[in-house]
């Protein structure tokens, strides 16, 4: 079993070959875990011990405590609703009201993304909007006040 104990810079992630790592695929609410154990897609056991608070986003390269990068971080597929607009406005209305209620959300160009939700699906589509019950990988906005330093 691997012990990973922290996420690699953009700068370290340039030198790692991505084909020699595990693939540790997870949903938005296990990328919010830093301590636990995952089985990775090829079938090893990893061990997270990273720093509480830690929040891992697609393609974070996590590395043990040599540096020698393990695994690479994949957003695993879930359910989730997608909910699309005709107008900006709508939209934005939607962002605002799903904001309120403090929920994880995916904020695209196009689209909004959240966890399925029936009062919150019934919302949206009283506001107007359109939802797609779906199965994609579920990426939130780690929050105003987390900082990724990978944008």
């Amino acid at each position: 079993m691997h012990i990973l104990t922290q996420r690699l810079s953009p700068q370290a992630k340039r030198l790692v070959n991505s084909e020699s790592l595990l693939t540790l695929a997870l949903v938005a609410e296990d990328r919010t875990r830093s301590r636990h154990r995952f089985m990775c897609a090829e079938g090893e056991e990893v061990n997270l011990q990273l720093q509480r608070g830690t929040v891992l986003r697609e393609g974070d390269i996590l590395a043990d405590e040599h540096n020698q990068a393990i695994a690479k971080v994949i957003a695993k597929p879930e359910p989730v609703l997608t909910v699309t607009a005709k107008h900006p406005l709508d939209f934005l209305r939607a962002a605002y009201h799903l904001g309120n209620r403090h929920i994880s959300l995916e904020i695209k160009e196009n689209y909004l993304r959240l966890s399925p939700d029936s009062v919150l699906e019934d919302m949206i589509l009283q506001l107007g909007l359109t939802v797609i019950k779906e199965t994609q990988p579920f990426q939130p906005e780690s929050g105003a006040y987390h900082h990724h330093h990978d944008h």
